[in-house]
């Protein structure tokens, strides 16, 4: 997985994609991932799950994109199978923490 941690006035932004998903554009109807145009708020560094796990402990936001990715988010029971998104069958998801 690649992490990335963003932070800003606003918060801590965490983003997690699957490294095969790096540079890849989905369509699906009028949606569209587009992770090669996006690429570098995902591409941090190449992350272990110990490492995603940590970072997803203090967030204000958090984007996780792929099955590995939204795996460990359900794992922690950050989400719910229903908050999952889906375009061409990639999951993807949005946290906010108000």
């Amino acid at each position: 997985m690649y992490l990335n941690i963003h932070e800003n006035k606003g918060g801590r932004i965490v983003a997690v994609c699957d490294e095969n998903l790096i540079g890849k554009v989905f369509h699906e109807g009028a949606k569209t991932l587009d992770l090669a145009k996006y690429k570098s708020f995902y591409n941090g560094k190449k992350a272990n799950t110990q490492e995603v796990k940590d970072a997803l402990k203090y967030f204000s936001s958090a984007n996780l994109v792929g099955k590995e990715s939204i795996g460990l988010a359900l794992s922690l029971k950050l989400i719910s199978k229903d908050d999952v998104s889906y375009i061409e069958n990639v999951p993807h998801v949005q946290i906010y923490r108000i």
